[in-house]
């Protein structure tokens, strides 16, 4: 194990956060002796140096795969007692729970109890209108459904703040997405949004005669054994150890600084962005998934096929699966999930053969902006190569 402390102006990155005393960060990167070491170490770490930031107080990475293993975190646990982050910490893995929800889906799928061909208005007649009579449950689950998104109270990040421990129920969002006019004919284009897995989470439910948050935590969370993973609920704290995550904003006195926004309602996200989980945890599921040891024969296609469609709003071409995405990167194809809450940006991601896995957690101050994160670039640019 190698171990490097980098001391930091955290006063100078906290405009109205009290940081308390001065206490350096760790870096901390390992390897197995065990395992082969992957190519890119210097550049790893390099993407995870001189935490905490402008744009993230801490960050934890697992590479894995054939190609060989390494963790490493960095940053801060808080902005109060800059103790070091914590490599084991829980997180919200934002829209990282799509792949749980499609796996779900596609287990039943395997099982008969659901047709991915029948309309999502089949299974929940009293919630979809005629007028999305046709929506598939496959197009619900590869973002070629049509429908809107619902209305959500805010329209700055400071009015969601004070909103942020509201209750949304997922019937009444699928209610408000669909009694607006369809963006374009079932199938057709592909817009990434939330609404398509709130009704899949709710014919989950219809199918299992089961919550959804009990069907995934005994269709996978218990089987593979991911025992720091959890479905929160209406509960609005991280249950356990975890890092806090910060969000750029404008505070009470006026100014514009970083805010905890550790504790934050995630209903909104429900089957769409609510699990909370860790690292090991999101790197063993993947290994898994990759693997066909949670969806197995020709259903796990539907992970690793794009609909020939265009991008809704680039028109570019379709880069989201049933659960997944793909990106180009190094010259090859990554297959993966990336999520975002306020506070945390996480992302699982590997090769389709497995021989190179990556699960990172970034605790981003702008987690849901419009650009990249830079910690988060630099992540997938050493993991992976250049897009």
């Amino acid at each position: 194990m190698q171990s490097t402390r980098r001391t930091l102006l955290v006063a100078a990155l906290v405009l109205g956060v009290a940081a308390g005393p001065a206490v350096p960060p760790a870096l901390a990167a390992t390897s197995s002796a065990a395992v082969p070491t992957p190519s890119g170490i210097p550049e790893l770490e390099a993407a995870i140096a001189g935490l905490p930031t402008s744009d993230a107080t801490a960050a934890l990475v697992r590479v894995g795969g054939s190609e060989g293993v390494w963790r490493g975190s960095s940053g801060v646990h808080d902005l109060r007692t800059n103790r070091p982050a914590d490599p084991a910490g829980r997180f919200r893995a934002g829209s990282v729970t799509k792949v749980f929800t499609a796996a779900v889906a596609l287990q039943l799928a395997a099982e008969g109890t659901l047709d991915l061909d029948r309309s999502a208005r089949s299974y929940l007649p009293e919630l979809i209108p005629a007028s999305y009579g046709k929506v598939t449950v496959r197009q619900l689950l590869n973002h070629t459904h049509g429908i809107p998104a619902p209305d959500l109270p805010g329209d700055t990040v400071e009015e969601w703040y004070a909103y942020r421990f509201r209750i949304h129920d997922p019937e009444d969002m699928v209610r408000s997405a669909t009694s607006k006019n369809r963006e374009f004919p079932p199938g057709e284009k592909q817009h990434y949004l939330n609404i398509g897995y709130a009704i899949a989470g709710l014919i989950i439910e219809r199918i299992s005669g089961d919550s959804y948050e009990h069907q995934v935590t005994r269709r996978i969370l218990k089987p593979l054994g991911l025992r720091d993973t959890y479905l929160p609920g209406t509960d609005p704290r991280i249950l356990g150890p975890h890092n806090h995550g910060y969000q750029t904003m404008r505070l009470d006195d006026g100014t514009t600084g970083l805010r905890d926004v550790s504790v934050w309602g995630p209903t909104d996200g429900w089957a769409a962005g609510d699990i909370v989980s860790t690292t090991a945890d999101l790197e063993r599921f993947t290994k898994a998934l990759f693997q066909g040891r949670v969806v197995g024969g020709p259903l796990l296609r539907e992970m690793f096929t794009l609909p020939k469609v265009a991008d809704f709003k680039t028109g570019d071409p379709a880069s989201y699966s049933v659960g997944l995405s793909m990106k180009k990167l190094g010259g090859r194809e990554v297959w993966g999930k990336s999520g975002s809450r306020w506070g945390y940006n996480t992302a699982i991601a590997s090769t389709r053969d497995g021989s190179r896995t990556l699960v990172y957690s970034v605790n981003s101050t702008d987690a849901k902006g419009q650009e990249m994160n830079e910690v988060v670039r630099n992540i997938m640019v050493a993991a992976y190569g250049n897009p």
